[in-house]
C-alpha cells in the first residue's frame, strides 16, 4: 500500500520551555498528522546527547533523552510546581535550542521532581526490573561520570575503567541516590513516549524511529560490554568508523565511534546476542526502524584510531545476512519492519544485501539531479520497495538547495520536475516524491513550510550549530494539513486508517 509520512525531530518541536518534548505540543503534532492523513511520523534518535548536543553520538544506545521529558506532565502528576520552572532560562531563542542553558537548568528541575519521587512506586519498580538488563550499567556509567565531572570513562582510574568487582560495588553503594536519580529520568521518558506513542497508534499514525549503527565510545555500551568492541589491552579502540571523502566532505568524516568485534560476536553462545537484543529493544520502542549506515553490515570503512581525518582509512568485511538472519529467529522469521539508509558509497555487495534482507532501502530526491539519466535517484529509476525523501536531516531544506547548489544540477532539476514557479521549488520537490512509484514518501517538515537554510538540522562534519532549529508556534496548523492531505490523497498515499474509516461510512 501507497503511505506518506512527515520527518520531524521532538527536538524540533513548538514549547516553552526551550526544546520540544513530550507534552501538549507532540500529542497536537500527531493530530495534524492524522487530520493530513499521514501514516508515519518519523523522528530522530530519542537517545541522550553528548558530544555536539548530536543524537548519533549518544551516552547509551537505549536510554531516553531526559530533555524530552515534559514539564507540564510531572507538574500534572505533583512531581514539581509551576513555580519551580516557569522563570528558569532554558532559552529565550524561539528557533534555536540553546543545549548548555538546558544542560545547566534542566537537572535542576528534574532533581526537584525526583526528590517528590515514591521510589516504592509498584510502576517503576516494575520498569526497573524490566529494564535492568541496560539500565542498571546505564544509570550507574551515568552517576560516576557526574561524580567526575563528566570525565569519559577510558579516562578513569584501573578499577573503574576495568569494572573490578569491589570498586564497582562500592561506587554501588556510595552513589545510590544518583544512581536512582538516572533510573527515575528513565522511567519518566518512557513512561510518557510510551503513551505518546499509543495515542498516535490509536490515531493511525505510526512512528519511525532511527537507530544509528554505531555508538559513542563514551558510552555505557562500550564501558560495559568492551568485548564487543575491537579495543586493545587498555581497552582504547584500535579502528574507528568513519566514512571516505565523498560529497559531504573531501577529507571524510571521521565519526570516531569504536566499530564491532563481528569475530566475537559471531562467536558467541547466542551468535550476535548484542544486536539481537537492540533490535528487539528498538522495535518495541518503535513501529518502524531506521538503521542508519545499513551498508557498515556488509563492508566497513575503519580508521586508525588517532588519526586527524578519514582520508587514510581501509574497507572490513561485516556481518552480512548472517546477523540478519540470527535476528529474524527472534521474530518467528516475520519481515522485520526495518528500513535502510542505504545512501553513500554503494557496491553490488551492498545492493546484494539489500536485496537478500527485503527491507526498503533510501531515495533521495536531493541527489538525482547530477544530469544523469541512470541516476538510481532519480524516480523513473526506482522500484516499489523503497522509501523516498525530498532530503534527510543531513541536507539543506529544499530551498536552501536550490540557492546553494550547483546551477546545472538546479537547472536539470528544473526541467525533469517542470517546476512551477508560482507554488514554489519545494512544492514541486514534494509532489514529484508523492507521485513517485516508492512504497513510502516521507517528507521533511522544514520543506513543507518553504523554510531555507536557516532550518537546516545538520551539517556532516561541523560542530556547534546542528540540531538546533525549532519550530515556531502555530506553524503547524489546518490550513498546512489540508494542504498535505490534498496531495497525499491526489497521490494516493492515504492512511491505511483513513481508508478504513472511510470504508466504514
Amino acid at each position: 500500500m501507497r503511505t506518506s509520512g512527515i520527518l520531524m525531530p521532538i527536538f524540533s518541536l513548538p514549547s516553552p520551555y526551550g526544546i520540544g518534548t513530550f507534552g501538549k505540543e507532540a500529542y497536537e503534532f500527531v493530530d495534524f498528522l492524522k487530520e493530513a492523513k499521514q501514516s508515519y511520523w518519523q523522528i530522530l534518535p530519542l537517545s541522550p546527547t553528548s558530544f555536539g548536543d548530536s543524537p548519533y553520538q549518544s551516552f547509551s544506545s537505549y536510554a531516553g533523552n531526559p530533555y524530552f521529558i515534559d514539564l507540564d506532565m510531572l507538574c500534572d502528576k505533583g512531581l514539581i510546581k509551576k513555580q519551580d520552572f516557569e522563570n528558569v532560562d532554558f532559552g529565550e531563542n524561539l528557533y534555536k535550542i540553546d543545549y548548555e542553558k538546558l544542560y545547566n537548568n534542566r537537572y535542576k528541575v528534574l532533581k526537584i521532581a525526583f526528590n517528590n519521587f515514591d521510589k516504592a512506586n509498584n510502576e517503576y519498580k516494575s520498569f526497573c526490573e524490566k529494564e535492568a538488563e541496560w539500565l542498571d550499567d546505564y544509570a550507574l556509567f551515568m552517576a560516576i561520570k557526574d561524580s567526575k565531572n563528566g570525565e569519559a570513562w577510558y579516562k578513569w582510574e584501573h578499577s573503574l575503567k576495568f569494572r573490578d568487582k569491589e570498586t564497582i560495588e562500592k561506587k554501588k553503594k556510595e552513589l545510590s541516590q544518583e544512581i536512582e536519580f538516572y533510573k527515575f529520568l528513565q522511567f519518566e521518558f518512557f513512561s510518557q513516549w510510551e503513551k505518546l506513542k499509543s495515542y498516535a497508534n490509536e490515531n493511525g499514525v505510526e512512528i519511525i524511529g532511527d537507530m544509528p549503527i554505531y555508538v559513542a565510545l563514551d558510552s555505557a555500551d562500550v564501558w560495559s560490554k568492551p568485548h564487543q568492541f575491537l579495543l586493545d589491552e587498555t581497552l582504547t579502540p584500535t579502528l574507528v568508523a568513519g566514512c571516505p571523502p565523498d560529497a559531504f566532505s573531501d577529507e571524510g568524516q571521521l565519526w570516531g565511534n569504536p566499530v564491532y568485534d563481528w569475530e566475537y560476536m559471531k562467536k558467541e553462545k547466542i551468535p550476535f546476542s548484542w544486536w539481537r537484543h537492540r533490535i528487539k529493544f528498538a522495535l518495541s520502542v518503535y513501529d518502524v526502524v531506521r538503521i542508519d549506515h545499513f551498508r557498515g553490515f556488509e563492508s566497513f570503512y575503519t580508521i586508525k584510531y588517532g588519526e586527524e581525518t578519514a582520508k587514510d582509512g581501509k574497507w572490513l568485511k561485516g556481518p552480512d545476512m548472517e546477523l540478519f538472519e540470527a535476528i529474524k529467529q527472534d521474530f518467528d522469521g516475520k519481515k522485520l519492519p526495518i528500513i535502510a539508509e542505504n545512501l553513500g558509497f554503494l557496491t553490488k555487495e551492498v545492493d546484494t544485501l539489500l536485496k537478500n534482507s527485503g527491507f526498503p532501502g533510501m531515495k533521495v530526491l536531493q541527489f538525482a539531479f547530477d544530469g544523469n539519466s541512470d541516476n538510481q535517484y532519480l524516480p523513473h529509476n526506482y522500484d516499489k520497495n523503497c522509501v523516498v525523501y525530498t532530503g534527510t536531516h543531513d541536507n539543506d531544506t529544499i530551498n536552501g538547495w536550490v540557492n546553494t547548489a550547483d546551477k546545472n544540477e538546479v537547472a536539470f532539476a528544473t526541467r525533469y520536475m517542470q517546476t512551477n514557479s508560482s507554488e514554489g521549488f519545494n512544492w514541486t520537490m514534494i509532489k514529484t516524491a508523492l507521485m513517485s512509484v516508492a512504497d513510502t514518501a516521507i517528507i521533511m517538515m522544514p520543506d513543507l513550510l518553504g523554510l531555507g537554510s536557516e532550518a537546516r538540522i545538520n551539517t556532516p562534519s561541523t560542530v556547534g550549530e546542528n540540531w538546533k532549529w525549532r519550530i515556531e508556534k502555530g506553524c503547524i496548523n489546518s490550513w498546512l494539513a489540508g494542504i498535505v492531505r490534498e496531495n497525499t490523497l491526489l497521490y494516493g498515499r492515504a492512511s491505511k486508517f483513513f481508508q478504513k474509516n472511510l470504508d466504514k461510512e
